[in-house]
């Protein structure tokens, strides 16, 4: 080997652009001790020259010359993947996954020839900004050093918690994997309201933001429940009110628990 890289990332997409930004960022590693491959020149290029990097298009590449493997490819494609690289397994390597419902035991399956350990994470978008949640489950060849070291990859674009119980990895996914879209789709529906209502796409923007910003650090900072925060802002016979009881009325709630468990059915599914 000429060259001995600490990370080597297998799929250069968003959430692996998330997850160099805050290694990189937090100087957990260097970067002349990573490396990324994809197929897509254009994402090679961003990786090259936003984080100075190694970029190549040879998966077996990053695997030979790398310790910790990150996988970031689509679950839909992972076999495939893994099945041009898998004879490069080494027992010393550790792998890293964030394909949504591919459990650890089947990608241990598919590494025959060695114990492979693998650690299952599920991170989420906000990573690029330092505010990341990721849920992170060591699968049964992983040690507890193996753990840290994804969780300190990890939590260096936000935080991260021990999931104990894999299947609950699909309700990490549904939940906070897949959360942030379900916060932006509401944000969008917020701003089209202001707009309707006669403010400025500007302004109906600038504020649904700052509303959303400032009641979800009211629920970090306070420690309060969503539901009495709620309650605080809503005065009997009020604006708020009529606002929640429309929710109620057109079955928010229950449309967004639904929401939720349709993404964990999902997750399910891309995992058989």
């Amino acid at each position: 080997m000429t060259t001995q890289y600490e990370i080597g990332i297998i799929g250069a997409g968003n959430a692996a652009e998330g997850i160099a930004d805050g290694v990189l960022r937090k100087s957990v590693l260097f970067n002349d001790r990573m490396i990324a491959s994809d197929p897509a020149p254009e994402r090679r290029q961003v990786f090259a020259e936003r984080f100075h990097i190694a970029v190549t298009d040879d998966n077996r590449r990053v695997v030979q010359h790398s310790y910790i493997i990150i996988l970031a490819v689509k679950p839909q494609i992972w076999r495939e993947v893994l099945a041009g690289f898998v004879d490069l397994i080494r027992d010393d390597h550790l792998i890293v996954s964030i394909m949504a419902g591919v459990s650890t035991r089947s990608i241990e399956e598919r590494v025959p020839h060695v114990r492979a350990r693998v650690v299952r994470v599920m991170p989420n978008l906000p990573i690029h900004v330092g505010a990341g949640m990721a849920g992170v489950h060591a699968g049964r060849n992983a040690t507890e050093a193996d753990r840290l070291h994804a969780q300190r990859i990890f939590d260096a674009g936000g935080r991260s918690l021990v999931i104990n119980d894999e299947p609950l990895m699909d309700a990490v996914t549904a939940v906070s994997g897949t959360g942030p879209a379900y916060f932006y789709y509401f944000v969008e529906a917020l701003i089209e309201a202001g707009v309707r209502m006669g403010l400025s796409e500007q302004y109906a923007s600038l504020m649904a933001k700052h509303a959303c910003y400032g009641a979800a650090r009211m629920l970090l900072e306070t420690g309060e429940r969503p539901a009495d925060l709620r309650r605080k802002v809503t005065s009997p016979g009020g604006t708020t009110q009529a606002a929640v009881e429309n929710m109620r009325e057109t079955r928010l709630y229950e449309n967004i628990v639904a929401a939720a468990m349709a993404a964990r059915q999902r997750s399910e599914e891309l995992g058989q």
